[in-house]
């Protein structure tokens, strides 16, 4: 069976992900999962949740028809339509997607910020790993002083694992993982909930969590609790957050969007390139 690719109006095959034409994204086929925003205003509150940088930092403008280079944005016209754009170092912009379908062009904007968030936790690991490896060449005074500072530190956490065992024996807060629920796996990760897509393989974040929260506590984990998920891997996907804990919703608690890095010329976003 053909469909119409909305972008460029080309007849393709139905069950594409992509326009083989104009390597537009295929509205027809339903990649909003039930956790994914698909308004302007749910966009923004997904940002704010997130806890991202400023959008002066991350580049991305929600709601907002910015002119500056380097800048990722939506926002509705005076026709009435929606507006995903990029514009390049040069200035010149790139429209991604004009029209009248909010939930798509939404979703243009917002599957580019998680690729970004993938790219900048990805390169936070690399520096973290070159530090490490930098660490080498310190002075002798200065390994003098770091193995001290080791000795104490170790003495310090075995303190806290002590108080944090008997801590924990009280501590009633829902453990991360995996969890099935009406036929659906979650993940629970720094008190959010993520859903498993089994059309795309994939995770996305849950936006009502409402129900899942007075269902699934303390109390009765245990009946929702699962170990054996056989799709993909929370813990491969951008969501995961390998340094968190559930005290922490921060986007990536032990990373900072590096504003330097992606300052466009060098290793992060390629402004001059296609989105």
């Amino acid at each position: 069976m053909k469909i119409k690719c909305d972008y460029c109006g080309q007849m393709i095959d139905e069950g594409l992900d992509r326009c083989p034409n104009c390597g537009a994204s295929i509205s027809a086929v339903n990649r909003m999962a039930s956790g994914e925003p698909k308004t302007i205003e749910e966009l923004k509150q997904w940002y704010v949740a997130h806890k991202l940088p400023p959008e002066e930092t991350t580049r991305f403008f929600i709601g907002k028809d910015i002119k500056e280079p380097k800048a990722f944005g939506i926002y509705k016209n005076s026709k009435g339509d929606f507006v995903v754009y990029k514009n390049k170092a040069s200035g010149e912009r790139a429209v991604r997607y004009e029209g009248s379908d909010e939930g798509y062009a939404v979703n243009e904007l917002y599957q580019r910020l998680r690729a970004e968030i993938a790219d900048q936790k990805e390169h936070s690991r690399g520096r973290s790993r070159s530090s490490s490896g930098n660490s080498s060449n310190q002075s002798v005074s200065g390994n003098f002083i770091r193995f001290a500072a080791i000795g104490i530190f170790i003495v310090t956490f075995a303190f806290i694992g002590m108080v944090s065992c008997v801590v924990g024996i009280f501590d009633k807060r829902l453990s991360e993982g995996y969890y099935r629920y009406k036929g659906n796996d979650y993940y629970y990760q720094n008190n959010d909930w993520y859903i498993y897509d089994l059309a795309t393989d994939s995770w996305d974040y849950v936006w009502d969590e409402s129900e899942l929260n007075s269902t699934i506590n303390s109390d009765t984990y245990r009946d929702y609790r699962i170990y054996d998920h056989d799709g993909s891997q929370f813990e491969d996907s951008s969501w995961y957050d390998a340094g968190s804990d559930d005290d922490d919703s921060d986007w990536d608690s032990d990373s900072s969007w590096d504003s330097d890095w992606d300052d466009w010329d060098s290793g992060g976003t390629d402004w001059d390139s296609d989105w």
